[in-house]
């Protein structure tokens, strides 16, 4: 049981690392400067400072919205059983669902902002611009209402990670 939560929690660990790193560099490398076009009129990578949440609503308050997050990611832990099907891909969900959090959390709290980079866009047509975390979270939403109609976990029993 202890080395399940030891690797699932280095696994937690290292998704936010990565989540970091690629914000950090995005600070770095991209902070006051004009997009980077990867893809031409369809990707680039751009600096945003997200002082709200998903699709830049409820902007201006990062405080209710940290709060809001300890709050959620706090229930998830408590009724993590309940939450996320077994198996697998249950707990791939939760794996994904926790480190996004905990990213986004972390610019809140330390930057008073998130950062975003990956803008999709078609010619003068926008996608909300995000960043790793928020992809690990529509990821995990995305699979946990999957499995919700598969009625499955994905794998074999999840044990007490």
């Amino acid at each position: 049981m202890k080395r399940k939560l030891f690797t699932f929690s280095a696994v937690v660990a290292a998704l936010f690392a990565a989540d970091q790193l690629v914000k950090a560099a995005s600070v770095a490398y991209l902070r006051g400067r004009p997009p980077v076009e990867v893809v031409p009129d369809l990707f680039q990578l751009a600096y945003v400072e997200n002082r709200g949440c998903a699709w830049g609503m409820l902007q201006g308050h990062v405080w209710p919205l940290a709060v809001f997050a300890m709050a959620a990611m706090a229930l998830l832990v408590w009724k993590r059983r309940s939450v996320f099907p077994p198996g697998r891909c249950g707990v791939l969900a939760e794996v994904l669902l926790y480190a996004g959090i905990l990213g986004n959390l972390a610019d809140r709290l330390v930057r008073g902002c998130v950062i975003d980079m990956f803008d999709f866009h078609w010619h003068a047509h926008h996608f909300p611009v995000f960043n790793v975390a928020d992809a690990f979270i529509t990821v995990a939403a995305v699979l946990m209402i999957v499995l919700g109609f598969c009625g499955k976990g994905g794998g074999e029993s999840r044990g007490s990670a």
